[in-house]
């Protein structure tokens, strides 16, 4: 019997070049075959088996994609080192963050940089909380311009930190509406930013995806929807691994 097929099964993982990676099982009742994928940061593959699937199938079809993990590993996008000299992206552009420990603690922007001072040990909290407070200035703005434009009331906007999803509208029209949008958008290019702010705001009407939704949309934006999402399918896991 091959070695990998006698270890634990109730701690299955592939053996890679350079480390072992955990596998995630996971059964699905409406599964009918074997699929795989990478978390988004790699810490694990994850296998999504039939109900009656077994743990030895997915160990077997793991260990037959060494190649193909290994180079999904190799294009994971690696996160931003928070350091002086580092360059942070901000609304599609890269700022040099200058650090003076004799400066101010609260980032200031000019002239294409980002300049701070303080511990230089809590500089990566405090940039973030610089970009989430950049992102609720900016989300505002254009959640209202939108609403503006589509003749909708102003919901509630709340900043996201979810890694999946750059997005969301819930709540009725009578309970109160909340829109969220991903802080990680204050990263991209504003036409990007701009197009899931359009998005969310056409939710407001058309709670679907239907003809309807998407003529709201075409109206409601301003610039090409189908370029802005290839965008954000071309780079936006960077924008997620951009802080972890």
């Amino acid at each position: 019997m091959i070695d990998w097929l006698r270890e634990d099964h109730r701690n299955p993982a592939v053996s890679l070049s350079d480390r072992v990676l955990p596998i995630a099982i996971r059964r699905h009742a409406r599964a009918t075959r074997l699929t795989m994928r990478l978390a988004p940061d790699g810490s694990e593959l994850r296998i999504t088996l039939p109900r009656w699937g077994r743990t030895r199938d997915a160990l077997v079809f793991a260990n037959a994609r060494i190649e193909w993990i290994e180079a999904q590993l190799a294009n994971i996008p690696k996160p931003i080192t928070i350091e002086p000299g580092a360059r942070i992206p901000y609304r599609g552009e890269q700022l040099h963050l200058t650090w003076r420990k004799e400066a101010k603690r609260k980032p200031l922007l000019a002239e294409g940089a980002l300049h701070v001072g303080g511990p230089q040990d809590s500089l990566q909290a405090r940039i973030r909380r610089w970009l989430e407070s950049e992102a609720l200035r900016h989300l505002e703005n254009d959640l209202a311009f939108y609403c503006e434009r589509g003749a909708q009331d102003m919901p509630e906007l709340r900043l996201s930190r979810a890694q999946r999803r750059w997005g969301s509208c819930t709540g009725e029209r009578e309970a109160g509406r909340c829109i969220r949008i991903n802080w990680r958008l204050i990263m991209a290019p504003d036409f990007v930013r701009r197009s899931v702010v359009a998005h969310e705001v056409a939710h407001l009407a058309h709670f679907d995806h239907s003809p309807a939704f998407h003529a709201l949309l075409g109206g409601l934006y301003e610039h090409d929807i189908a370029h802005a999402d290839l965008w954000l399918k071309r780079e936006g896991r960077q924008l997620y691994a951009a802080f972890g």
